[in-house]
């Protein structure tokens, strides 16, 4: 995955001794299948659809898409941009540009802050998409049928209190994870991506063609698209902001990797507008699926992991063939997470390879052995190591699972976003950004690099200083 290129002639002056990467994606639609599956998480099923209907369907969905257009989009084009520039892991990517740019060199902490964010998400993201894999397995065995509301949250409370069953899944889906990225690209990842995310759509659009014979399409199709702007506040604003960065994984270092293996000659933007495309679709019709079942079956409509495994499952059981649609669902959001996982992992396998010389198998062995061990820790925080603390004037009550998704969410993703604007924006020339994003409109790359060099900043930093409430 990551060598030294030995022919001295293909070597450029300010590269010289340091490794560079030689895999490249087989092709641009591969890169996008790869990006696209990084950047659709979680966050789009079980976040999105409540953050809908709270704040008034299409009023939030204008201010969202204009966010994207802001936020998201020039930053993915400025990290798959930097990536392929770099062509290395984020902090060889840094250490790089700092030098070509003659900047400080100490810019290469902000790819060090990537490298740590996607190996504390990677630990815990393993933990839940464990969950999903266990309750696909019940579900496709009938475990919930007939349940009641409180059948179903009891038995989820059951689940993440037995250590033992966590732990089976969570090592399941770890050695599945380590399996994929420990061939390489080409073979790895791609081979991964190539049927998984083909797969995740097509079981996406059959929900989506479920959910529109349920009764309450109509209701559903309302809540998604028909815009109440009395329900639009400030607090909606900034959950539109904080969704178009979160949910494209930026500030992580996952698309900035992606990008080293893009080619020269592709079009970082057209391929931006893809990706952002492809989340943005999944978000919708993800929305729409969970609006309609939840709407048919008379289930309130929640968020976070109480939607996926005890309110969903509830209303399914109450539609018909529910059983098998509700498997199909836990399926694909395992799919979501083996994808995302795949590209969290990759960053921290080329870093060790870049800096101690480790081959792909002994990266691969020290990054999957060392999340799962950290995932543990995420284990006993639902129960035995569970503790309560006061961070930014919120109680969180899972202990060491709630400090990492802080140090994450709260602190080092939005500051990595921030920086890497910054970096970009003042510290790189931007003729070399120009040359990269392949732009011949002047006055086009003059509004990006002021988006980047100002507006990304401030809005990242109001998000930074909101958080707290919007994640409360």
């Amino acid at each position: 995955m990551i060598t030294v290129y030995k022919h001295p002639a293909r070597r450029d002056p300010l590269r010289s001794g340091r490794k560079t990467l030689y895999e490249r994606w087989s092709s641009p639609s591969m890169f996008v299948l790869a990006a696209s599956g990084a950047a659709i998480g979680f966050n789009n099923f079980w976040q999105f659809p409540p953050l809908i209907a709270q704040y008034g369907g299409g009023a939030f969905l204008m201010v969202y898409l204009l966010c994207v257009l802001i936020i998201g989009l020039p930053l993915l084009m400025l990290e798959f941009a930097l990536g392929r520039a770099g062509r290395a892991s984020p902090v060889g990517t840094f250490r790089f540009l700092a030098r070509r740019a003659h900047a400080d060199p100490l810019w290469r902490l902000v790819g060090g802050m990537g490298i740590i964010s996607v190996f504390l998400i990677l630990s815990y993201l393993s933990v839940i998409a464990g969950w999903m894999l266990a309750y696909a397995w019940r579900a496709a065995f009938g475990i919930f049928v007939g349940l009641t509301a409180d059948g179903m949250s009891a038995q989820f409370a059951q689940f993440v209190k037995d250590p033992e069953k966590q732990l089976f899944w969570h090592s399941l889906f770890m050695i599945m994870t380590m399996f994929a990225v420990g061939r390489g690209v080409r073979h790895g990842i791609q081979a991964v991506v190539q049927y998984m995310v083909p797969l995740l759509f097509i079981i996406l659009f059959g929900l989506a063609i479920y959910a529109a014979n349920t009764d309450a399409v109509v209701h559903a199709l309302n809540v998604l698209f028909m815009p109440d702007f009395s329900k639009m506040s400030n607090t909606g604003v900034l959950a539109a902001m904080s969704h178009a960065f979160f949910s494209l994984g930026l500030g992580a270092g996952a698309m900035l990797m992606y990008g080293a293996y893009l080619g020269a000659d592709a079009k970082v933007t057209r391929l931006s507008f893809y990706v952002v495309g492809a989340d943005t679709l999944t978000g919708l019709l993800a929305a729409f699926v969970i609006f309609s079942v939840l709407f048919a079956a008379n289930v309130d409509l929640s968020s976070g992991p109480s939607l996926v495994f005890q309110s969903l499952p509830l209303a399914f059981d109450h539609l018909p063939y529910g059983r098998i649609a509700l498997t199909a669902l836990l399926v694909l959001l395992a799919i979501v997470a083996w994808v995302s996982a795949v590209a969290l992992a990759e960053p921290v396998m080329v870093w060790l390879s870049e800096c101690f010389g480790m081959s792909l198998q002994r990266s691969t062995i020290l990054c999957g052995v060392g999340a799962w061990a950290l995932g543990i820790v995420t284990i006993f925080s639902f129960n035995d190591w569970a503790f309560s603390f006061k961070m930014f004037g919120v109680v969180k009550k899972l202990g060491f699972f709630d400090v990492l998704q802080v140090a994450t969410a709260q602190v080092l993703l939005p500051l990595s976003g921030i920086l890497i604007a910054v970096f970009a924006g003042w510290a790189l020339k931007p003729a070399m950004l120009r040359e990269v994003l392949h732009w011949r409109a002047s006055w086009m790359f003059s509004v990006w690099l002021w988006l980047i060099r100002l507006v990304i900043p401030v809005l990242l930093l109001i998000i930074i200083f909101n958080l707290p409430e919007l994640f409360a």
